[in-house]
Protein backbone atom coordinates (compact mmCIF):
# COMPACT_ATOMS: atom_id res chain seq x y z
CA UNK A 1 0.00 0.00 0.00
CA UNK A 2 1.74 3.59 -0.80
CA UNK A 3 0.40 6.76 1.00
CA UNK A 4 0.79 10.16 -0.02
CA UNK A 5 3.79 11.94 1.43
CA UNK A 6 1.94 13.45 3.74
CA UNK A 7 0.23 10.73 5.43
CA UNK A 8 3.28 7.96 4.88
CA UNK A 9 4.14 6.62 8.06
CA UNK A 10 6.17 3.06 8.67
CA UNK A 11 3.57 0.30 8.51
CA UNK A 12 4.17 -1.72 11.37
CA UNK A 13 1.72 -4.46 12.85
CA UNK A 14 1.77 -7.09 15.33
CA UNK A 15 1.55 -10.66 14.41
CA UNK A 16 -1.31 -10.52 16.71
CA UNK A 17 -3.52 -8.01 15.39
CA UNK A 18 -2.94 -9.94 11.77
CA UNK A 19 -4.06 -13.17 13.10
CA UNK A 20 -1.22 -14.21 10.62
CA UNK A 21 2.32 -15.03 9.58
CA UNK A 22 4.01 -11.86 9.42
CA UNK A 23 5.86 -13.41 5.95
CA UNK A 24 5.32 -10.91 3.27
CA UNK A 25 3.45 -12.43 -0.03
CA UNK A 26 5.23 -12.39 -2.52
CA UNK A 27 3.12 -12.26 -5.04
CA UNK A 28 2.95 -9.37 -7.46
CA UNK A 29 -0.21 -7.32 -6.74
CA UNK A 30 -3.02 -5.21 -8.64
CA UNK A 31 -2.13 -1.91 -8.20
CA UNK A 32 -5.66 0.53 -7.57
CA UNK A 33 -5.55 4.13 -6.88
CA UNK A 34 -8.11 4.87 -4.43
CA UNK A 35 -9.10 8.57 -3.47
CA UNK A 36 -10.63 9.41 -0.78
CA UNK A 37 -13.09 12.59 -0.52
CA UNK A 38 -10.93 14.00 2.61
CA UNK A 39 -8.45 12.01 5.42
CA UNK A 40 -10.67 11.51 8.39
CA UNK A 41 -11.37 9.08 11.36
CA UNK A 42 -14.68 9.07 9.65
CA UNK A 43 -13.49 6.21 7.44
CA UNK A 44 -12.14 4.27 10.15
CA UNK A 45 -12.76 0.64 8.73
CA UNK A 46 -10.87 1.63 5.01
CA UNK A 47 -7.45 2.34 8.05
CA UNK A 48 -8.12 -0.79 9.99
CA UNK A 49 -8.65 -2.42 6.58
CA UNK A 50 -5.11 -1.06 4.90
CA UNK A 51 -3.48 -2.06 8.40
CA UNK A 52 -4.45 -4.97 8.74
CA UNK A 53 -3.24 -6.43 5.71
CA UNK A 54 -6.71 -7.23 4.55
CA UNK A 55 -5.69 -5.34 0.83
CA UNK A 56 -3.06 -6.92 0.84
CA UNK A 57 -4.63 -10.32 1.30
CA UNK A 58 -6.84 -10.07 -1.59
CA UNK A 59 -3.76 -9.16 -4.22
CA UNK A 60 -4.14 -5.19 -3.95
CA UNK A 61 -1.77 -2.64 -3.96
CA UNK A 62 -3.50 0.49 -3.11
CA UNK A 63 -2.28 4.21 -3.71
CA UNK A 64 -4.25 6.59 -1.34
CA UNK A 65 -4.74 10.45 -2.31
CA UNK A 66 -6.94 12.76 -0.65
CA UNK A 67 -9.28 14.87 -3.03
CA UNK A 68 -10.66 17.53 -0.42
CA UNK A 69 -14.04 17.99 -1.47
CA UNK A 70 -16.88 15.54 -3.68
CA UNK A 71 -16.40 17.34 -6.67
CA UNK A 72 -12.63 17.02 -6.45
CA UNK A 73 -12.71 13.30 -5.80
CA UNK A 74 -15.36 13.13 -8.89
CA UNK A 75 -12.89 15.04 -11.15
CA UNK A 76 -10.02 12.65 -10.42
CA UNK A 77 -12.21 9.39 -10.97
CA UNK A 78 -13.92 10.78 -14.15
CA UNK A 79 -10.53 11.65 -15.65
CA UNK A 80 -8.86 8.40 -14.94
CA UNK A 81 -6.78 9.58 -12.31
CA UNK A 82 -7.85 7.85 -9.64
CA UNK A 83 -9.58 3.77 -10.27
CA UNK A 84 -12.15 4.18 -6.78
CA UNK A 85 -13.34 6.79 -5.35
CA UNK A 86 -14.76 6.92 -1.94
CA UNK A 87 -16.99 10.33 -1.51
CA UNK A 88 -20.55 11.61 -1.32
CA UNK A 89 -24.08 9.81 -2.85
CA UNK A 90 -24.30 13.38 -4.24
CA UNK A 91 -21.36 13.37 -6.46
CA UNK A 92 -22.85 10.26 -8.29
CA UNK A 93 -26.14 11.76 -8.40
CA UNK A 94 -24.53 15.16 -10.27
CA UNK A 95 -22.60 13.07 -12.47
CA UNK A 96 -26.07 10.68 -13.74
CA UNK A 97 -27.80 13.62 -13.95
CA UNK A 98 -25.54 15.09 -16.72
CA UNK A 99 -26.21 12.34 -18.68
CA UNK A 100 -22.65 10.98 -19.24
CA UNK A 101 -22.94 7.64 -20.76
CA UNK A 102 -19.78 6.32 -18.29
CA UNK A 103 -21.49 7.63 -15.11
CA UNK A 104 -20.07 6.40 -11.81
CA UNK A 105 -21.62 3.71 -9.63
CA UNK A 106 -21.43 2.97 -6.24
CA UNK A 107 -20.70 -0.46 -4.99
CA UNK A 108 -20.31 -0.80 -1.50
CA UNK A 109 -21.37 1.58 1.04
CA UNK A 110 -18.89 2.37 4.10
CA UNK A 111 -20.63 5.22 6.45
CA UNK A 112 -24.35 5.17 7.39
CA UNK A 113 -24.32 8.84 9.35
CA UNK A 114 -23.19 12.07 8.37
CA UNK A 115 -19.85 12.68 10.06
CA UNK A 116 -19.32 16.01 11.05
CA UNK A 117 -20.26 17.95 14.04
CA UNK A 118 -21.90 21.51 15.04
CA UNK A 119 -19.03 22.91 16.84
CA UNK A 120 -20.09 26.19 19.17
CA UNK A 121 -17.65 29.02 20.47
CA UNK A 122 -18.93 28.91 23.14
CA UNK A 123 -18.92 25.98 25.66
CA UNK A 124 -22.23 25.03 27.10
CA UNK A 125 -23.94 22.18 28.56
CA UNK A 126 -27.15 23.24 27.68
CA UNK A 127 -27.51 23.52 24.23
CA UNK A 128 -30.63 24.25 22.32
CA UNK A 129 -31.17 24.71 18.07
CA UNK A 130 -32.55 28.30 19.13
CA UNK A 131 -28.95 29.31 20.13
CA UNK A 132 -28.56 29.40 16.52
CA UNK A 133 -30.96 32.38 15.44
CA UNK A 134 -29.00 35.48 14.93
CA UNK A 135 -25.58 33.71 14.75
CA UNK A 136 -23.62 32.32 11.93
CA UNK A 137 -22.06 29.51 11.00
CA UNK A 138 -19.46 28.41 8.67
CA UNK A 139 -21.10 25.47 6.47
CA UNK A 140 -19.61 23.48 3.22
CA UNK A 141 -19.62 23.70 -0.56
CA UNK A 142 -22.83 24.64 -1.81
CA UNK A 143 -24.01 21.37 -3.16
CA UNK A 144 -21.87 19.47 -1.20
CA UNK A 145 -23.62 16.81 1.24
CA UNK A 146 -21.91 17.91 4.28
CA UNK A 147 -23.63 21.53 3.42
CA UNK A 148 -27.19 19.97 2.67
CA UNK A 149 -27.11 18.07 5.84
CA UNK A 150 -26.43 21.11 7.68
CA UNK A 151 -29.51 22.68 6.50
CA UNK A 152 -32.08 19.98 6.34
CA UNK A 153 -31.06 19.20 10.20
CA UNK A 154 -32.02 23.23 10.94
CA UNK A 155 -34.93 22.76 8.91
CA UNK A 156 -35.69 19.82 11.25
CA UNK A 157 -35.17 21.51 14.19
CA UNK A 158 -37.33 24.99 13.09
CA UNK A 159 -34.27 27.11 12.19
CA UNK A 160 -34.60 28.94 8.69
CA UNK A 161 -31.26 28.98 7.15
CA UNK A 162 -32.64 32.19 5.04
CA UNK A 163 -33.95 33.98 7.91
CA UNK A 164 -32.69 33.20 11.25
CA UNK A 165 -28.74 32.37 10.51
CA UNK A 166 -25.92 33.49 8.49
CA UNK A 167 -25.01 30.71 6.31
CA UNK A 168 -20.87 31.29 5.28
CA UNK A 169 -20.46 28.94 2.59
CA UNK A 170 -17.81 30.07 0.69
CA UNK A 171 -14.36 28.85 2.85
CA UNK A 172 -12.47 25.67 1.46
CA UNK A 173 -12.86 22.70 3.24
CA UNK A 174 -9.54 22.51 4.69
CA UNK A 175 -9.40 25.44 6.07
CA UNK A 176 -12.77 26.10 7.71
CA UNK A 177 -11.12 25.09 11.30
CA UNK A 178 -8.64 27.85 11.15
CA UNK A 179 -11.29 30.24 10.02
CA UNK A 180 -12.89 29.91 12.99
CA UNK A 181 -10.43 29.95 15.31
CA UNK A 182 -9.37 33.22 13.83
CA UNK A 183 -12.59 34.72 15.22
CA UNK A 184 -15.26 34.07 11.80
CA UNK A 185 -18.22 32.55 12.78
CA UNK A 186 -20.13 31.98 15.77
CA UNK A 187 -20.68 27.87 14.95
CA UNK A 188 -18.60 25.82 12.81
CA UNK A 189 -19.21 22.26 10.97
CA UNK A 190 -16.58 19.93 11.51
CA UNK A 191 -15.66 16.41 10.33
CA UNK A 192 -13.15 14.06 12.73
CA UNK A 193 -10.34 15.03 13.94
CA UNK A 194 -10.42 18.37 13.50
CA UNK A 195 -13.74 18.62 15.93
CA UNK A 196 -11.63 17.75 18.87
CA UNK A 197 -8.75 19.59 17.62
CA UNK A 198 -10.69 22.98 18.21
CA UNK A 199 -12.12 21.47 21.52
CA UNK A 200 -8.27 20.32 22.90
CA UNK A 201 -7.23 23.96 21.85
CA UNK A 202 -10.37 24.92 23.58
CA UNK A 203 -11.44 27.32 19.96
CA UNK A 204 -14.41 25.21 20.10
CA UNK A 205 -16.66 22.99 21.50
CA UNK A 206 -19.21 20.36 19.96
CA UNK A 207 -22.56 20.89 20.63
CA UNK A 208 -24.54 18.03 18.44
CA UNK A 209 -24.17 15.64 16.27
CA UNK A 210 -25.16 16.32 12.24
CA UNK A 211 -25.18 12.42 12.15
CA UNK A 212 -27.50 11.54 15.00
CA UNK A 213 -30.00 14.69 13.57
CA UNK A 214 -29.97 13.10 10.28
CA UNK A 215 -30.83 9.78 10.33
CA UNK A 216 -29.36 7.01 8.66
CA UNK A 217 -28.18 8.16 5.12
CA UNK A 218 -25.88 6.62 2.71
CA UNK A 219 -22.84 9.78 3.18
CA UNK A 220 -20.04 8.21 1.84
CA UNK A 221 -19.85 4.95 -0.40
CA UNK A 222 -17.33 3.48 -2.83
CA UNK A 223 -17.39 4.55 -6.38
CA UNK A 224 -15.90 3.71 -9.42
CA UNK A 225 -16.90 4.41 -13.57
CA UNK A 226 -19.23 1.93 -15.26
CA UNK A 227 -16.57 0.90 -17.80
CA UNK A 228 -13.87 0.48 -15.17
CA UNK A 229 -16.45 -2.22 -13.14
CA UNK A 230 -17.11 -3.57 -15.98
CA UNK A 231 -13.56 -4.12 -16.65
CA UNK A 232 -12.28 -5.02 -13.51
CA UNK A 233 -14.91 -6.82 -11.82
CA UNK A 234 -11.92 -9.13 -10.07
CA UNK A 235 -10.54 -6.30 -8.54
CA UNK A 236 -13.42 -4.28 -7.53
CA UNK A 237 -14.77 -7.59 -5.97
CA UNK A 238 -11.16 -8.06 -4.24
CA UNK A 239 -11.46 -4.16 -2.93
CA UNK A 240 -15.28 -4.67 -1.20
CA UNK A 241 -13.83 -7.80 0.24
CA UNK A 242 -11.21 -5.83 2.20
CA UNK A 243 -13.90 -3.14 3.12
CA UNK A 244 -16.34 -5.85 4.79
CA UNK A 245 -13.33 -7.54 6.69
CA UNK A 246 -12.96 -3.59 7.87
CA UNK A 247 -16.19 -3.10 8.35
CA UNK A 248 -16.67 -6.32 10.60
CA UNK A 249 -13.34 -5.79 12.64
CA UNK A 250 -13.99 -2.33 13.51
CA UNK A 251 -17.80 -3.26 14.89
CA UNK A 252 -16.32 -5.99 16.61
CA UNK A 253 -13.44 -4.08 18.76
CA UNK A 254 -13.24 -1.44 21.17
CA UNK A 255 -12.58 2.07 20.12
CA UNK A 256 -9.07 2.20 21.72
CA UNK A 257 -8.20 -0.89 20.22
CA UNK A 258 -9.51 0.51 16.32
CA UNK A 259 -7.51 3.88 17.54
CA UNK A 260 -4.50 2.01 18.01
CA UNK A 261 -4.83 0.20 14.86
CA UNK A 262 -5.78 3.35 12.80
CA UNK A 263 -2.92 5.52 14.40
CA UNK A 264 -0.46 5.43 11.97
CA UNK A 265 -2.59 7.35 9.40
CA UNK A 266 -3.24 9.93 11.74
CA UNK A 267 -0.01 10.58 13.28
CA UNK A 268 -0.66 14.27 14.61
CA UNK A 269 -3.18 12.47 17.16
CA UNK A 270 -2.42 10.88 20.17
CA UNK A 271 -4.25 7.10 20.80
CA UNK A 272 -6.04 8.48 23.74
CA UNK A 273 -7.76 11.89 21.16
CA UNK A 274 -8.13 8.90 18.63
CA UNK A 275 -10.34 6.78 21.13
CA UNK A 276 -12.14 9.92 21.78
CA UNK A 277 -12.98 10.23 18.09
CA UNK A 278 -13.83 6.63 17.17
CA UNK A 279 -15.65 6.33 20.44
CA UNK A 280 -17.93 9.43 19.13
CA UNK A 281 -18.41 8.01 16.16
CA UNK A 282 -19.15 4.55 17.25
CA UNK A 283 -21.41 5.89 19.99
CA UNK A 284 -23.76 7.03 17.20
CA UNK A 285 -23.62 4.20 15.40
CA UNK A 286 -21.57 5.58 12.34
CA UNK A 287 -20.24 2.63 10.24
CA UNK A 288 -22.18 0.00 8.13
CA UNK A 289 -21.88 -3.62 9.44
CA UNK A 290 -21.04 -4.30 6.08
CA UNK A 291 -20.94 -3.00 2.34
CA UNK A 292 -24.35 -2.98 1.51
CA UNK A 293 -26.13 -0.02 -0.31
CA UNK A 294 -29.66 0.39 1.36
CA UNK A 295 -32.43 1.46 -0.59
CA UNK A 296 -33.92 3.29 2.00
CA UNK A 297 -30.77 5.35 2.42
CA UNK A 298 -30.50 6.12 -0.83
CA UNK A 299 -34.55 7.61 -0.93
CA UNK A 300 -33.59 10.00 2.03
CA UNK A 301 -30.38 11.37 0.46
CA UNK A 302 -32.62 12.23 -2.47
CA UNK A 303 -35.23 13.68 -0.42
CA UNK A 304 -32.55 16.27 0.97
CA UNK A 305 -30.91 17.09 -2.30
CA UNK A 306 -34.28 18.13 -3.32
CA UNK A 307 -35.01 20.34 -0.04
CA UNK A 308 -31.42 21.95 -0.91
CA UNK A 309 -32.83 22.37 -4.51
CA UNK A 310 -29.94 20.52 -6.15
CA UNK A 311 -31.96 17.66 -7.44
CA UNK A 312 -32.64 17.67 -11.07
CA UNK A 313 -34.13 14.97 -11.57
CA UNK A 314 -34.70 11.21 -9.43
CA UNK A 315 -32.18 9.06 -9.92
CA UNK A 316 -33.51 4.96 -9.88
CA UNK A 317 -32.06 3.45 -7.31
CA UNK A 318 -30.79 0.46 -9.40
CA UNK A 319 -29.01 2.64 -12.29
CA UNK A 320 -26.52 4.27 -9.91
CA UNK A 321 -25.85 1.46 -7.00
CA UNK A 322 -24.80 -2.47 -8.11
CA UNK A 323 -24.90 -4.48 -4.49
CA UNK A 324 -23.90 -7.73 -6.47
CA UNK A 325 -20.06 -7.50 -5.59
CA UNK A 326 -21.12 -6.43 -1.43
CA UNK A 327 -23.45 -9.02 -1.28
CA UNK A 328 -20.82 -11.75 -2.40
CA UNK A 329 -18.30 -10.27 -0.16
CA UNK A 330 -20.85 -11.32 2.63
CA UNK A 331 -21.77 -14.58 1.05
CA UNK A 332 -18.04 -15.91 1.22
Amino acid sequence: MKLKPKYFVPFVISAMLLGCSSAKNTEEKIPVTLNEVVHSVFYAPQYAAMELGYFDEEGLDITLDVGQGADKSMTALISKNADIALLGTEAGIYVYNQGKEDYTIAFAQLTQRAGNFLVSRENTDSFSWEDLKGKSIIGGRTGGMPQMILEYVLDQNGIDIEDDVEMITNISFETTSGAFSAGTGDYTAEFEPTATALENAQKGYVVASLGEESGYVPYTVYMAQKSYIEENPEIIQKFTNAIYKGQKWVNEHTAEEIAEVIQPHFAESDVKTLTKIVDRYKKQDTWKENPVFDEEGFTLIQDIMEFGGELSARVPFDDMVNNDFANKAIEQ
